[in-house]
């Protein structure tokens, strides 16, 4: 006998200690016969005043991720749907893949990333070749999220790192003060924009400018969690989160 709640799939969610974002957003998409199943990474919610405090935390990140794994498939659930960000896009393509690999492997089953989860919603559009994006990190990380969309075969354009002090500080970030970042970031040498930075509240907002603009944007969280769904062979189509969801 299956879950009885689960009983299409079971979804582990994978997020730092600190994020209050990742877990309402993706309970949102979630479609019936389908459960999430939260497992927090834990980690402090350090200051961060430089590149180099930046890539000291998301190391932290990174570094008890598979403790939060272990964790969450007692549950025996049957995906990993990874709801933090940052470390996925380093070191490439190459580095972004072996990342996830070694999560695999301690997890016994498949996972789905923020960077391979922006890179395939992209693809999925259709026609997009050039992008920009915004992120909560700092410079030195927006360095890593741009070269894996290069690496990617995306072009991009632009790119704005909101350079959030504390990993709490970025879902107090509003849709007030990213309506002139996005502004910013669109252009006619753009056709899609990306956010990534999961505790960075977007949903709402990449509807509207989707919506607006007529081109594609993407909130990481949407993406992560469309990819994990149709990685299970899920394809339900969830209206009210985007396009993404709803058509493809």
């Amino acid at each position: 006998m299956g879950d009885v709640l689960g009983w299409r799939k079971l979804m582990g969610v994978i997020a730092p200690s600190t994020n209050t974002t990742v877990q309402p957003d993706m309970e949102r998409m979630r479609p019936v016969g389908v459960t999430n199943h939260f497992s927090r990474i834990y980690v402090e919610d350090p200051l961060a005043l430089s590149n180099e405090d930046f890539l000291v935390g998301t190391q932290a990140i990174s570094d008890a991720t598979h403790d939060a794994v272990r964790s969450v498939m007692t549950a025996k659930v049957d995906y990993l749907v990874l709801g933090m960000s940052a470390v996925t896009f380093y070191g490439g393509v190459e580095g972004s893949r072996k990342w996830k690999a070694d999560v695999e492997a301690v997890a016994g089953v498949g996972a789905s990333t923020g960077a391979e989860s922006v890179a395939a919603a992209l693809k999925a559009y259709g026609g997009v070749k050039t992008v920009s994006f915004v992120s909560p990190y700092y410079p030195v990380a927006n360095t890593e999220v741009r070269r894996f969309l290069e690496e990617s075969g995306f072009e991009v354009k632009r790119d704005k790192p909101l350079e959030c002090k504390r990993w709490t500080d970025i879902a107090k970030v509003t849709p007030e003060d990213l309506r002139p970042v996005l502004d910013y970031l669109d252009g006619d040498d753009v056709d899609a924009i990306v956010q990534v930075g999961t505790n960075l509240s977007m949903v709402d907002l990449a509807v509207e400018y989707e919506q607006k603009l007529s081109k594609p944007v993407i909130a990481i969280n949407t993406a992560t969690y469309w990819h994990g769904l149709r990685a299970c062979g899920i394809e339900d189509k969830i209206e009210g989160v985007g396009r993404l969801l709803a058509e493809f």
